[in-house]
């Protein structure tokens, strides 16, 4: 067994705790290449803000979870070289969906996880959940929890309808299950196509897509519910419509594709959301960079080439979610 303070890493509750007592979220950053990697930590270095590096199952399988856990004890000694004494910085598994995974994270030094059992009756969902939370609180490990089923597809999670979190059920489930942290749905969805066309208004100057607001008035019932209690929202990609632009420019095809507003998860991040899960909008900005490079330089064939910029394009999506949405620059 590997236990993730061997790594250097951390678990959420300290982190957490602080982020709801400053009115600011955690970046929650989904990664599976080197790339990623070193703009998710370069981001936070040049910000001085704690990161989750988060993992969802289809991407430990792509990545190989022995990989991953020395890419995250890398990440550590990489913020450390650029100057960060003490980064902050968690690996969490995003999406567990069975007890025997959980598991096998915190085994192979995992400081966070997530059990989701959403989809599950009631419960079973608080049943596994407490089975996870037993086994990663032996270990120190913190634990995410859901309730609420969120619309879209993201790696392996998909759900053709979203299901609002009861705020009724918030402090039963919280209290039997044990969790750290529970991720809600209030609107949030997952992907780069959050919402159909028909969801949404259509803005009569740009003709683009305007999506529907967050029920902000279930959050904040659940924020009374279960006071200062950590909330994490999924699915909180804004799908930025000048890489879709640049995606399309450049051969891609990505009609309607629309996330949820800025102004939006700036609002929710001054709430008890400390953890705010951000995958497509890093998918979106190293797809429109390598597509921009190849349309214009069709002669290159060296990876570095068209992964370098990339990588400066995620990294500036991630500094400018990091300081202009989130507010967690400045708190290490």
């Amino acid at each position: 067994m590997t236990s993730y303070k061997e790594l250097g890493l951390v678990n959420t509750r300290e982190m957490f705790a602080k982020a709801v007592a400053g009115g600011y979220a955690i970046p929650a950053f989904n990664f599976n290449t080197l790339e990623q990697m070193q703009a998710i930590v370069q981001a936070a270095v040049e910000t001085k803000s704690p990161v989750i590096m988060q993992v969802s199952k289809g991407a430990r399988n792509y990545a190989n979870g022995t990989i991953l856990r020395y890419m995250a004890q890398g990440a550590v000694e990489y913020a450390k070289e650029l100057g960060c004494e003490k980064p902050q910085i968690v690996l969490h598994l995003d999406h567990g969906d069975s007890f025997e995974l959980c598991k096998d994270c915190i085994d192979n030094g995992f400081s966070s996880v997530m059990f989701d059992g959403s989809s599950l009756p009631y419960e079973e969902n608080i049943r596994i959940t407490k089975q996870v939370v037993e086994y990663a609180h032996a270990h120190d490990v913190t634990v995410e929890a859901e309730l609420g089923v969120l619309a879209g597809v993201e790696d392996e999670v998909a759900s053709e309808v979203s299901h609002y979190t009861k705020p009724e059920e918030v402090v039963d489930f919280s209290t039997r299950s044990g969790c750290d942290s529970l991720a809600i749905s209030i609107g949030t969805s997952h992907g780069a196509y959050k919402f159909t066309p028909e969801q949404c208004t259509r803005d009569p100057k740009t003709g683009k897509l305007v999506p529907p607001p967050l029920a902000f008035d279930i959050l904040h019932e659940i924020e009374k519910k279960l006071p200062g209690f950590p909330i994490v929202l999924h699915g909180s990609s804004s799908v930025p419509q000048d890489e879709v632009d640049t995606i399309n420019a450049h051969g891609g095809k990505l009609p309607d594709a629309v996330g949820i507003p800025e102004e939006q998860l700036r609002e929710a991040s001054k709430s008890a959301v400390c953890k705010i899960n951000i995958d497509s909008d890093s998918r979106l900005a190293m797809t429109a960079a390598i597509r921009k490079h190849f349309d214009e330089k069709p002669g290159d064939f060296d990876p570095r080439q068209y992964l370098k910029p990339a990588r400066e394009n995620m990294k500036k999506m991630y500094i400018h979610k990091i300081v202009e949405v989130l507010g967690s620059n400045d708190k290490l």
